[in-house]
């Protein structure tokens, strides 16, 4: 799959208005992935991989700008993990069924979409559909479950 040429992060930052942190280096191309890809504390998934994860019946699909959504924020406040795209090209929707309780919302997109956090910086998510997720690792094995989720 051939996607346009790449964006900078000084590119993007200035697109969307959304700012990084300093020592990010903005002159490099942000790479746009066409599988699992993971950013902090979320996971983007390609939608075929959870099939059990379904949009709910009152679901409906939202535009994504260049303005961007914000999907999650980091612990006590911290950083946002925005979602970004060209206007009428990605929709999302907050509103899914997860047994597991992981899952933020549902992508579709139809050109490159971006994530961009001021510590992590951007990537890239190719065209399709995606999950987008919390991240969870490892915990005590003597709590339940033994997991815990990943907190920027």
């Amino acid at each position: 799959m051939t996607h346009p040429t790449p964006l900078t992060l000084a590119e993007l930052t200035e697109r969307t208005g959304l700012d990084v942190l300093a020592h990010l280096e903005r002159s490099l191309s942000i790479p746009v992935i066409d599988g699992i890809q993971a950013q902090g504390d979320l996971i983007v998934v390609p939608r075929s991989e959870l099939p059990r994860v379904t949009r709910s019946p009152l679901a409906h699909w939202q535009d994504v700008g260049a303005d961007g959504v914000e999907l999650l924020r980091g612990a006590n406040g911290g950083n946002p993990h925005t979602l970004v795209a060209d206007r009428g090209t990605c929709a999302w929707t907050p509103y899914v069924r997860d047994a597991q309780g992981l899952t933020l919302c549902l992508v579709t997109n139809s050109a490159p979409a971006y994530l961009i956090h001021p510590e992590h910086g951007a990537t890239g998510i190719a065209p399709g559909t995606w999950t987008i997720r919390r991240q969870r690792e490892r915990g005590d094995p003597r709590t339940p479950g033994g997991a815990r989720l990943v907190q920027d």
